[in-house]
């Protein structure tokens, strides 16, 4: 007996599609306000005048600064899917830093989906999705790529 697919035309249609860009204009108190919460005291990320005398020329974003400019097209698509798979949990992130994020650049943020598998575990039949983000400067320069794993699950009624 061969078992019907979970992945619907729908999720295969849209692999490969971009997403419309959302645009943020990086600015010094987001980047300081960043640095402060996740309590990195590198002058890079706060003082202008240290940060002048560098090789970036002011002040630049920490790494990790690149999880908070968001595009939530991919997430929403991947929520919304029509599929009796109601859980949803995040299988991971990464990001890999091509380019310091400076005060003063314009970054856009696009989004797809590159791939979706199916696979029966312990929580039954699941959809892995597979993710990438670019998040590219005002010069259109690839700053930083994200790639991140979504996976739709059977949820089992508690007896």
């Amino acid at each position: 007996m061969v078992q019907e697919s979970a992945i619907t035309e729908e999720m295969r249609s849209a692999v490969g599609v971009d997403s419309p860009p959302v645009v943020y204009d990086i600015e010094k108190g987001a980047v300081k306000k960043f640095a402060l919460a996740i309590e990195d005291p590198n002058p890079l990320y706060q003082d202008e005048n240290v940060a002048r005398k560098t090789e970036y020329g002011g002040i630049i974003a920490p790494p990790t600064f690149p999880s908070m400019l968001r595009n939530p097209a991919v997430v929403d698509k991947v929520f919304n899917f029509k599929t009796p798979l109601k859980g949803l949990l995040n299988g991971g992130n990464e990001l890999e830093y091509l380019k310091p994020i400076k005060v003063g650049d314009v970054i856009s943020v696009t989004a797809k989906l590159v791939d979706i598998k199916e696979r029966t575990g312990a929580m039954g039949k699941m959809i892995f999705f597979f993710a990438e983000t670019a998040y590219k400067n005002q010069k259109g320069e690839v700053v930083c790529l994200g790639r991140q794993t979504l996976i739709r699950h059977e949820v089992k009624e508690k007896k």
